[in-house]
């Protein structure tokens, strides 16, 4: 039978009534003709609740201010996909199907070394691969999975796409189902810029570039092994008919964005990023300064060296210890940086933006109708993306401003550059 996996978001399992909504979807797809393996994230805001505890932990102490260890947070938010997936198990059992449910480590996701940001180096699903023989359903904690040390990591905010990708690729799934929310992938997030357009289909290279700017529909890692393994992406909304083949029911469907390679088409997107923290050093000083980053597992992006001076950012999602990395990074690099708080930064993504001629003037022309060009720290363009470095204050307008600019109100996100 063909494989199918589904990966299921922690809005869509928050509660004991939406997980019978998934297992009733996941039983269907079954019932269909499909082997099935399901990636599910923790329910709801547990992992927001989790990483809470853990600093009401720590302040129990006083005279502390120690971050709680990147070790022992993933030991302790690993926690909320195993309690999903036992859950969704039990759940598909009392539906009359077969079903079992593993670990990241169990599934045989194998990782770097790094905690709460991991990245997944292998996959070596031989006991998914047996239960999907023995006619099982199979539920994985996504999320999450083992380092050759045999440590238990974490992949970053996001990361249950990246184990529904990971898997989909080494079982050679027909196609891997992101449910959530939202029925897809839209020009802009619709909770912050009114008359965002929803994206039908979309480049999956375009996506990436999405997701690395900021964007919250699919984490960039994931996207990052669909395009390796070109596997097709559809994201869905939770809630819609669909059935496992394809089939929709209703009059006209529900919506979904399919993310493949062979997209081709003028669409542009608006993507904030917030809790951005903004570097400035000597150009003199940027070998230093990655090295400093890379041996404290600080995220760096879009680094730019104008003259003598040299501009970058550290966007905080997945740096749940910033206050003593700040302290390592300053005391290696010896004062030799600024680090200024309160930034974000606001793209457009889309295919040949470098070469319209009129993108980038209007690009700036968009930030200073939304009050922002005596705040801009810098300025990066690429061949899919035009960035700038701004107050977080300022994002909301910026996004619209450049939405504006940018895309159409029509059935696809389109531009006008000529």
């Amino acid at each position: 039978m063909p494989t199918l996996v589904q990966k299921y978001g922690g809005s869509s399992v928050a509660d004991v009534t939406k997980i019978g909504q998934v297992a009733d979807k996941v039983v269907r797809a079954k019932r269909e003709g499909n082997d099935v393996v399901v990636v599910v994230s923790a329910m709801g805001k547990t992992t927001d609740g989790l990483l809470e505890l853990a600093k009401s932990v720590v302040a129990t102490h006083p005279q502390s201010s120690a971050d709680p260890p990147r070790r022992e947070l993933d030991m302790l938010v690993s926690t909320g996909e195993r309690v999903t997936m036992a859950l969704l198990s039990i759940a598909i059992h009392a539906r009359g199907e077969a079903a079992i449910s593993f670990t990241g480590s169990q599934s045989g996701i194998i990782t770097n070394d790094r905690h709460f940001d991991a990245r997944i180096i292998e996959v070596r699903p031989h006991r998914i691969e047996d239960e999907l023989a023995r006619g099982k359903i199979v539920i994985v904690a996504g999320y999450q999975g083992v380092s050759y040390k045999k440590e238990i990591t974490t992949l970053g905010r996001g990361g249950s796409d990246t184990t529904a990708v990971a898997l989909a690729a080494a079982l050679g799934a027909t196609r891997c189902e992101i449910y959530s929310d939202v029925d897809g992938v839209y020009s802009a997030d619709p909770r912050v810029v009114p008359g965002s357009v929803h994206l039908p289909e979309i480049d999956l290279a375009m996506l990436q570039e999405m997701a690395e700017a900021g964007a919250k529909v699919l984490n960039a890692q994931a996207v990052e092994w669909a395009r390796r393994a070109k596997v097709a992406l559809h994201a869905r909304k939770t809630s819609d008919g669909w059935g496992a083949q394809g089939g929709h029911s209703g009059s006209g469907g529900p919506r979904e964005t399919i993310a493949r390679e062979d997209v081709r088409g003028d669409a542009r997107a608006v993507v904030g990023l917030d809790r951005v923290v903004r570097v400035r050093t000597r150009a003199g000083d940027v070998a230093a300064l990655a090295e400093a980053c890379a041996s404290h597992s600080i995220p760096l992006v879009d680094l730019v060296v104008a003259g003598d001076s040299a501009f970058a950012a550290v966007p905080l999602l997945n740096v749940p210890d910033w206050e003593r990395r700040r302290a390592d990074l300053e005391a290696q690099m010896k004062g030799a940086l600024t680090l200024t708080p309160g930034g974000a930064i606001v793209s457009v993504v889309g295919d040949g933006l470098t070469t319209a001629g009129r993108a980038l003037p209007r690009f700036l022309a968009a930030l200073a109708r939304a009050g922002v060009s005596r705040t801009l720290d810098a300025l990066v363009a690429g061949p899919l993306r035009i960035s700038a470095c701004i107050d977080a204050e300022r994002l909301v307008a910026a996004q619209r401003s450049l939405h504006e600019e940018f895309v159409r109100d029509s059935n696809e996100a389109t531009t006008a550059l000529q």
